[in-house]
Order: structure tokens, then C-alpha cells, then sequence
């Protein structure tokens, strides 16, 4: 544990997405905050939550539904955590086999195309190894609590392929997806970068759809902390968010971009080439036959990034229901609250002047061009927020739809999609 109350061990993974992280170690923003943080590389997901559940940890890096799916009890003994930030939006790409792209090719060509319809491409190949009676394609995810997961899933079904029948989903964690596609032993996956650009650059696969088609500007990881621990230590905690919040405003500025790249490549965190981990933070990914301009690829301050919006909160909530991960009913807005905690990120970014929300909760997917939000203690610059099917989640309606019409378990269906699709 921390060797003294100034001092805490945060734990992240070889992600382009703990920037924030690694730049306010890098430039000595935690120190010049009054913390002293040691950064801590754990090889999965849940090798992270453990050591954070057992106090090896005092915090860490985690996917946005981690914390949910702890403090839920869904994920092993209720663990109550918190997560006083967002640690950035998108980031996220879906990347197949050379093998299954050339079939995705040969299947509907127009749909490959397509970003927002590579699904479709997919439900062909999908029927014609139905009718043949081949084996289910496996995907790979880096848990099954994870922005990743629910994107893969969402893409599916999208296209009508019900992902329990039709693909076999397997957890692998981020920095062995290149080579378990390498050796054949999984035929796509759904992961954050530098590991799509990876596999793209090592010739053993192409990425097909990024997290900005599924949902674009989306949440993807949070710092959490135990209930216990935050309330044990409320300065430390504050003076990370401070210090998370300033290297994200650094690391969001155009002209940072490839110093941080650099910085997050350097063996001790993410230990990739330079040139790999710059395409993602460049907004320069290769999807398909390539390279693409993507400019919000990798959001870290923009756009409220750093704000745990409690809509962000609810919507994985909601697909933790209609994918039959939750068994017992509960009350969504009370339950997100307990987790993204606003009021312990307002506590922070007060102090470092950071322009803030005035509301918890937004309807998410209604808009196609960039907006400002307005309820904000200054007007907020917001992103495109559309989701791949068209959809908007209004939080309020799903909470009324639920009070409604109870859901204890939802493993749906094929014809259940279009009905209960939040």
C-alpha cells in the first residue's frame, strides 16, 4: 500500500488511452498537485481489478463498466467503487483476419465499404457458415465488462447476427489480440490502440470499424478508486483528478500530440513503435484499404471528456441488462450516481479552472454535427454524438421503461432487438 498519505500506486494498462497518466508522470503534474503517484503496468484487466480490490492498488485505470459492474456485484462480491473522471472518449476499433476480410471482401463488397455497414458484410459470412454447419467466427474482447465488449455486440446486431449463435466471444487481454490473430486463434477482436494498428502493421489483419462509428464520442476508460479508499484519502484523490485534467487539456493540443505519443511508447508503458502508437493519437488509423482522417479518434480533454457523465453510466448499464449479464433488478439512475461521482470531479476542477457541466445526464445519440452545450458554467464545444443504428438513448424513458416493465434477465433474441435495443 501507499507509503505515506502523499503518495499513491495507480495501476494502467499498455494502452494509447493512459496518456493522461503517463503525461502527468512524465511532465510532474502530480507532484507539482501535491501527490506522488507510482504507475504500475499490469498485464489484464483482471489481474487490475484484483490488485485494486485487494488494496495493492490504490487505484487504477479501468474500462468505464468496471467500476459499475463491481460496485453491482455482477463481477465477482459486491466491491463499492467510485470514479470521480472519464479518462477520455473513442479509441476503439474492431480489426478482423486477412482470412475473414478477404471473405468479408468477397461477401458484400459495398457493405466493406461502408464502415457503418462492414457489419452487414459480416451476416454473410455469418449465414453461409450457418448453412454449411461451420464453426461460430471467434472475436476476441478484453473483458466482459468493457466498452469493447458491448461495441462488438452492438456492431453485430446491428446487422441482425445474434452474437450468442453466431460468434464465439472469448476474453484476451489487449497487448496478445495481434499475435492470438497471428496464430489463427481468433478471427477478429475489439480493442483499444496502439493493438489494432499493430496487427495492421504486422500484416496479420485489418481494422474494419472504429468506436466512432459505433458510438462516437463514447466513453472508454475512468479512474476509479474503492468507496473506501476515496473517502479515506479525498486530497490524494483530488489532487489526481487535478493532475489527470491538466494533462489532458496537454495532451488534447494539436501540437502535443507526437511528443506524447512518444512518451507513451517508451517501454515502461506501452512499449510499441512510436510510429504505431502516433496513428491513433494523430487521428491517422488505417480502416480497411486505408488510412483514414479521424481527427476525434482519441478524445482526452474535448468536449467535457474528462466528466463522468451519469448517462455514459446508464447506457452500459443498460447493455449489462439487454446482454443477460445482470439477474437482479435495480434502480439505474441511483445505482450510476453511486459510481460516477460528479461531485468529487467538481470538487477538483474548480480548482483547476476547468469549464464544467451543470447537468449529470444527457440524451446520448441525437446529434450527427458537432454542438455546444449550454447548461455549462461556460458553453461547452461538443462532438458528434450518433450512434451506428440510428438510435438515441434518453436516459429518462429508459428509466420509465424500466419501471414499467421490469427487467430481471435479458438474453434476447433476434426479433428482440428491435424491441428493447436502449
Amino acid at each position: 500500500m501507499s507509503a505515506s498519505p502523499s503518495s499513491l500506486r495507480l495501476g494502467f494498462i499498455a494502452l494509447n488511452d493512459s496518456a493522461p497518466l503517463v503525461v502527468a508522470r512524465e511532465r510532474g503534474l502530480f507532484e507539482r498537485h501535491g501527490v506522488r503517484v507510482e504507475l504500475v503496468r499490469e498485464p489484464s484487466w483482471a489481474n487490475l481489478r484484483d490488485k485494486v480490490h485487494a488494496g495493492l492498488l490504490d487505484g487504477a485505470q479501468m474500462l468505464a463498466p468496471m467500476p459499475i459492474a463491481a460496485s453491482l456485484g455482477i463481477d465477482g462480491p459486491v466491491a463499492p467503487m467510485v470514479a470521480p473522471m472519464s479518462l477520455g472518449l473513442n479509441g476503439n476499433a474492431i480489426t478482423v483476419s486477412n482470412a475473414l476480410f478477404e471473405r468479408l471482401r468477397r461477401a458484400d463488397p459495398a457493405a466493406l465499404a461502408d464502415r457503418t455497414r462492414t457489419a452487414h458484410a459480416l451476416r454473410s459470412v455469418v449465414l453461409a457458415d450457418r448453412e454449411r454447419g461451420g464453426p461460430p467466427l471467434r472475436f476476441g474482447v478484453v473483458f466482459p465488462y468493457s466498452a469493447h465488449y458491448y461495441e462488438l455486440l452492438y456492431w453485430a446486431a446491428s446487422a441482425g447476427i445474434d452474437p450468442f449463435r453466431d460468434l464465439e466471444i472469448s476474453v484476451v487481454p489487449p497487448v496478445f489480440m495481434a499475435e492470438a490473430l497471428r496464430r489463427g486463434r481468433l478471427d477478429g477482436y475489439c480493442v483499444g490502440e496502439p493493438w489494432n494498428q499493430v496487427a495492421v502493421e504486422e500484416g496479420v489483419g485489418r481494422a474494419v470499424i472504429s468506436k466512432c462509428d459505433i458510438w462516437n464520442h463514447s466513453p472508454e476508460k475512468v479512474l476509479a478508486f474503492t468507496r473506501e479508499g476515496a473517502e479515506r484519502r479525498p486530497e490524494p484523490v483530488r489532487a489526481v483528478v487535478r493532475a489527470l485534467i491538466e494533462a489532458a487539456r496537454w495532451v488534447d493540443e494539436d501540437e502535443n500530440r507526437r511528443e506524447a505519443a512518444a512518451m507513451i511508447a517508451a517501454a515502461p508503458y506501452v512499449d510499441a513503435p512510436v510510429s504505431v502508437v502516433a496513428r491513433g493519437l494523430l487521428g491517422r488509423p488505417r480502416l480497411g484499404d486505408r488510412v483514414v482522417d479521424l481527427p476525434d479518434f482519441h478524445v482526452f480533454h474535448r468536449h467535457a471528456a474528462t466528466f463522468p457523465w451519469i448517462s455514459h453510466a446508464m447506457w452500459f448499464m443498460t447493455q449489462m441488462i439487454r446482454w443477460g449479464q445482470v439477474e437482479k433488478p435495480f434502480a439505474l439512475r441511483p445505482a450510476a450516481s453511486e459510481v460516477y461521482r460528479t461531485d468529487l470531479y467538481a470538487d477538483a476542477a474548480r480548482e483547476v479552472s476547468e469549464p464544467m457541466p451543470e447537468v449529470d445526464s444527457k440524451v446520448e445519440g441525437e446529434h450527427a454535427e458537432p454542438w455546444w452545450l449550454e447548461d455549462a458554467s461556460e458553453p461547452i464545444a461538443m462532438g458528434p454524438d450518433r450512434f451506428l443504428d440510428g438510435r438515441v438513448f434518453d436516459p429518462d424513458d429508459i428509466v420509465t421503461h424500466l419501471e414499467q416493465s421490469p427487467v430481471t434477465r435479458l438474453r434476447l433474441r433476434l426479433d428482440d432487438l428491435a424491441t428493447w435495443n436502449p
